[in-house]
């Protein structure tokens, strides 16, 4: 006697909805983790940008102090806010040192209304077009940036893939934000 045995109806219905269950899981999360990796390059083009200011910072500021000597606080306070983001180990870390970067330079270029033969200097306004450019650009990054990390804050936020988030660790990533200092209007006096 050759019987065989039929599985129930309700048993196939479970291993399928298990089986169903991982496979979706599974997806979510690798989605998460591309996600994750997008914010992550996007952070790394950042980071580029930063770094063509960062080498055009001292051939501008040695420009500068030929004509502006007396505004050693300033060179300063440019030396130490590029310290501060070559100890910066953290992304957040990194955010604000770069805002401190951006306060100086924008003293800096403030400091250059006050001398209209740097102006003319030719060397001064390549440089000042090639940092107009880079700005531009991270200006572009940085965008993209704050765009990949709303996309993964608002996924591992929504219901049904935060269960997925949760369990997986998936945390929320800071926006790159202005600087306060930077929202002020700078005084510019002729």
């Amino acid at each position: 006697m050759n019987q065989s045995k039929k599985m129930p109806l309700w048993q196939i219905i479970l291993i399928v909805f298990i089986v169903g269950l991982i496979f979706w899981y599974f997806g979510t999360r690798n989605s998460l983790v591309t996600l994750q990796e997008t914010v992550t390059s996007s952070w790394a083009q950042v980071e580029n940008q930063m770094q063509r200011r960062m080498d055009l910072i001292p051939n501008l500021v040695n420009t500068v102090k030929g004509y502006a000597k007396h505004e050693k606080t300033l060179f300063t306070d440019i030396a130490n806010a590029r310290a501060k983001l070559s100890g910066a180990n953290t992304i957040n870390d990194k955010i604000k040192a770069y805002n401190g970067i951006e306060s100086a330079l924008s003293r800096l270029l403030m400091i250059v209304e006050n001398y209209p033969q740097l102006k003319a200097n030719e060397s001064f306004n390549r440089l000042m077009d090639e940092l107009a450019g880079t700005e531009n650009r991270i200006a572009v990054e940085r965008k993209r940036y704050n765009e990949n990390v709303r996309l993964f804050n608002q996924k591992i936020r929504m219901f049904p893939t935060s269960i997925v988030a949760k369990m997986a660790n998936f945390t929320k990533i800071d926006y790159f934000q202005m600087n306060e200092k930077a929202k002020e209007v700078p005084a510019v006096s002729f």
